[in-house]
């Protein structure tokens, strides 16, 4: 028998609002190069941005009733995660369920499989990753869970785990760690602001970066 379940742990509100400051790329460098989903999975348009809980669902490839479901149990602010067996050739998802997305308040789709009608999701703004652009139709046949732990991109993602997005990529944050990343996070830009301050300054990138014993520990000569 399958069971639609509800997220079993939300992340707060603060976890969310802390995480959603940076950028996936800070957050992975910031938890140690952690969480990064494939590079295979970009966003339809480079501004579109996303950042919430993750809500999970499995479907079968080339068949997205699963993912209707899940848009129809998520909750404003949720971002419904699909792992579909990295099938390329399968439009799972359009205008048409963005709309329903939109008026739910739902706050983005990743998926592992195609969507299409991208002219028209760039023109609503609800954020959309995806492994491909396809127009190829889905079928309504095989059943799945929704809200249990899915591996996409290449990472485990449990439900209410935390995905963020951006022109770059997909991070994952696990729900329970959200603050202490965030804090790390926080100290890298820091960190960074205080490199391009010293760029400015007309200090050297070797000089910035302590480069210059581990250069020479490796041998470097510089012939100038």
């Amino acid at each position: 028998m399958i069971h639609i379940k509800q997220m079993p742990d939300r992340p707060s509100r603060e976890a969310i609002e802390a995480i959603a400051k940076f950028s996936p790329a800070t957050l992975h460098e910031a938890q140690g190069r952690k969480g990064a989903l494939s590079s295979r999975l970009k966003p339809i348009d480079y501004r579109m941005k996303l950042c919430g809980p993750a809500f999970t669902v499995k479907c079968a490839p080339r068949d997205n009733i699963m993912l209707q479901l899940a848009i129809n149990y998520a909750q404003p602010g949720d971002i419904v995660v699909v792992s579909a067996g990295e099938y390329e050739e399968a439009g799972s998802f359009g205008d048409v369920l963005a709309n329903a997305c939109l008026a739910k308040g739902i706050g983005g789709l990743v998926t592992d499989t195609g969507v299409r009608d991208t002219l028209q999701l760039r023109d609503l703004g609800f954020p959309v990753f995806s492994l491909s652009i396809c127009i190829k139709g889905t079928v309504k046949e095989t059943l799945g869970t929704v809200n249990d732990p899915i591996t996409i991109g290449d990472e485990l993602v449990f439900p209410g785990d935390i995905i963020v997005g951006d022109a770059d990529g997909l991070v994952v944050v696990r729900r329970n760690e959200a603050l202490a990343v965030a804090e790390l996070a926080q100290a890298r830009e820091d960190a960074e602001a205080g490199y391009i301050a010293a760029y400015k300054t007309g200090r050297s990138v070797v000089e910035v970066s302590n480069l210059e014993p581990v250069l020479k520990a490796k041998g470097l000569v510089v012939d100038l």
